[in-house]
């Protein structure tokens, strides 16, 4: 069984170790921690990378840009 938990530092409190005791119980477990980038993730892929560049670029010359009403 593999969860993943996502959370920030600041977040870990006795709540937190008393969720992993409830889901795994008396199992032997491994914590790996690590730091997320989301840059790092967004920009792996190429396709996806070339997208938000784009949309940079879009942002910069205030072009192709969708306004989007919250009262709606």
């Amino acid at each position: 069984m593999s969860t993943v938990y996502r959370l920030k530092a600041s977040e870990l409190d006795s709540n937190f170790l008393e969720e992993i005791k409830a889901t795994f119980g008396d199992k032997e477990i491994e914590i790996i921690v690590s730091q997320f980038d989301e840059t790092e993730y967004l920009l792996k892929s190429t396709v996806n990378k070339n997208r938000l560049l784009r949309a940079i670029e879009n942002v910069k010359k205030r072009q192709n840009l969708v306004e989007v009403n919250l009262q709606d």
